[in-house]
């Protein structure tokens, strides 16, 4: 390093390279020293946000209930005594990693046992629907006894939308009861929120009855099942003999004399004469090919569909950072096709997400089909997606995901299958392979194109792979060729706008971000920049303090919901402490496959952020949410961090 120094004439070169040589030198430590300052720092200075939200100066090393459970019998680390001896013991063998399927999951309704009753909670005026029969609490002034104290002064959904609906149950009441308890509201700022693509109470209702038709999806499987492609739907003259056939089909789980039962108002129009309203074309014609409409995202930064990271309110952080594409978390479709509430979440839309798309996971041409047309007649997306990159077992196994690849004829007919039904375009994620060595892309891709899919992301990654070693963007290079002209986006491996621009180098129309986004999330301003950001430790938390916010808007500031809010803020700061700041690094930029060594922030906030063991994140939870529940237990879902 000092030899190229010598070499430099120009003064900044020098203070670059002695900047780099002396951080090296101040800002290393040792495990030991490190956990030992952040004990000793967090046991000295309580946060300012507690002090404001809890005058009585509670620590937040060990809160009222953080000494409840250690008093069970629990470490600090939210173990049991027996689980950190067994910790402790040497290791025979080399340490697990990936999925952590043995985690202890405490779902947040738990914390929450004496709930108020729903009827008490939206000031209905009708009485509860199961009278003595019911199983929450309908007296007011005994929930309040027992309901823990406020998290703060201030409420986020009773600023936003003029009223809070969770009413006495919010765990920031304090800023909208009056004095006799009851909901104020404020009559200017009232409004709803606009958030898209919910599941309608009587389609759910129809979804667990079986009284939904799929009449597109039949015709369109009957046409696969005989060997050829679905092609347009014909007009009602010319469809009397299929119409009559798709009557006493299987699988239609009789849907006339269904609908007939429900009466004649509910009961579909037989053709033009008994439709309710003008009749158009596009009421009998089906689009052609190349009349749908198109997705044009070259040259777009597209967030990938993080499974239980990617979700609303970490979306909306991603789009405000400069985002240009986003997709759902990754529902499968037999969970939507009965219709489970917490599947049909996945779905939902924010009005700042312009162009949205939602994955779907699937393992059969049927289910994928109606599911696809499903969701094209209820829901306002942009684009669906195919997910054939899932590598996890539970996935696999059944034939999703990963396995579709190895399963060409049932791959096919579901892109053609679910093409055939949806309005929007249809994108497929896949990877190199399954095995490590076995590459099927470059096969599949132009297939893939024939078969109708407007666009391919392809992650540099065989399944047998997963994150062991760096995506092969040679390959991909190769498979931009193969794919011409359909447009094929590269995923795997940014982490910085190098990164990125080494990627668009091969030809890509453009590329996802996965867990670059995770890490960093402002990784979208800086590939639209082209620079480096050292962001301050005070702006990193104001990204995680604007997360809690959007989190309590979507999951609720109940308990339940600000517990559900800290779940998904402790997942993403399992990522989180991987970011080196740029300030501290020696070389730049920072790769994703370094794990950094550990060392000491510039301050103590960006040393608390640094660190991988979960009693510090649920620290800084505590800093945005307060203290845990007396009961709360949380570990990763990968076995990488958090255990030593």
């Amino acid at each position: 390093v000092l030899l190229v120094a010598l070499r430099c004439s120009q003064v900044g070169s020098w203070l670059i390279l002695t900047e780099h040589f002396i951080s090296r030198s101040i800002y290393l430590t040792t495990k030991e020293q490190f956990h030992e300052f952040l004990e000793a720092k967090g046991q000295e200075e309580p946060s300012q946000e507690t002090k404001a939200g809890h005058p009585d100066g509670n620590d937040l090393v060990e809160p009222e209930a953080k000494r409840i459970r250690l008093e069970d019998g629990q470490t600090k680390d939210g173990q049991t005594e027996e689980a950190a001896e067994l910790r402790e013991q040497p290791q025979a063998q080399k340490r697990a990693r990936g999925q952590n399927k043995s985690r202890p999951h405490v779902k947040p309704t738990h914390y929450d046992k004496d709930r108020l009753c729903p009827s008490l909670v939206q000031e209905s005026a009708t009485k509860c629907f199961y009278g003595d029969r019911c199983r929450f609490l309908h007296d007011v002034g005994l929930y309040l006894e027992t309901k823990p104290a406020d998290l703060g002064p201030r409420c986020v959904l009773f600023e936003t939308f003029g009223k809070c609906p969770y009413g006495v149950t919010c765990r920031f009441a304090g800023a909208h009861l009056g004095p006799e308890g009851q909901n104020l509201v404020q009559e200017g700022l009232v409004r709803a929120p606009n958030i898209r693509n919910g599941l309608d109470k009587a389609l759910q209702q129809q979804l667990r009855k079986r009284k939904v038709c799929f009449e597109r999806s039949e015709q369109a499987l009957r046409q696969l099942s005989k060997g050829r492609p679905p092609g347009p739907t014909p007009t009602p003259t010319t469809a009397e003999p299929e119409v009559a056939e798709a009557q006493g089909a299987p699988g239609q789980d009789n849907c006339d004399a269904q609908q007939a039962s429900q009466g004649p108002q509910q009961a579909p129009p037989r053709g033009p004469l008994r439709t309710c309203g003008p009749l158009t074309d596009e009421d009998v014609v089906r689009l052609r090919p190349s009349e749908k409409r198109q997705l044009d995202i070259s040259g777009k930064l597209y967030l990938a569909p993080l499974t239980t990271c990617g979700n609303l309110p970490f979306r909306r952080i991603c789009k405000r950072f400069g985002a240009d594409v986003t997709c759902g978390e990754m529902a499968v479709c037999t969970n939507l096709l009965q219709g489970q509430t917490s599947e049909w979440a996945l779905l939902k839309r924010h009005p700042c997400e312009d162009i949205f798309g939602v994955q779907l996971e699937g393992a059969f041409p049927d289910t994928m089909t109606k599911c696809a047309e499903l969701l094209n007649r209820t829901i306002e997306v942009d684009f669906v997606d195919i997910n054939v990159g899932c590598p996890i077992d539970l996935v696999y196994k059944k034939g999703g995901g990963c396995a579709l690849m190895n399963r060409s004829a049932k791959f096919q007919q579901i892109v053609r299958g679910m093409n055939q039904v949806l309005d929007v375009p249809l994108t497929v994620k896949i990877r190199t392979g399954v095995q490590e060595r076995v590459n099927l892309a470059h096969r599949l891709l132009p297939e893939l194109r024939d078969w109708g899919a407007a666009l391919v992301t392809l992650h540099g990654r065989s399944r047998e792979q997963r994150y062991t070693k760096l995506a092969d963007w040679r390959y991909i290079e190769q498979c931009v060729m193969a794919a011409s002209p359909m447009p094929l986006f590269g995923n795997g491996d940014i982490l910085s706008y190098e990164d990125a621009n080494q990627a668009m180098k091969t030809g890509v129309a453009g590329i996802m971000i996965a867990r670059g986004a995770l890490l960093k999330p402002w990784l979208f301003t800086e590939i639209k920049e082209q620079r480096h950001w050292d962001i301050s430790s005070s702006e990193r938390m104001d990204i995680l303090r604007d997360f809690t916010h959007y989190g309590l808007e979507h999951w609720g500031s109940d308990t339940q919901g600000v517990e559900k809010t800290r779940r998904f803020l402790l997942e993403w700061l399992s990522f989180l402490c991987r970011y080196v700041p740029v300030g501290l690094l020696e070389r730049l930029p920072q790769r994703i496959n370094e794990r950094p060594p550990y060392y000491m922030g510039r301050d103590y906030l960006e040393t608390l952020m640094a660190s991988q063991k979960a009693a510090d994140w649920i620290r800084i939870s505590e800093m945005l949410l307060g203290p845990v529940p007396p009961t709360f237990v949380f570990l990763p879902k990968h076995k990488a961090n958090a255990y030593k």
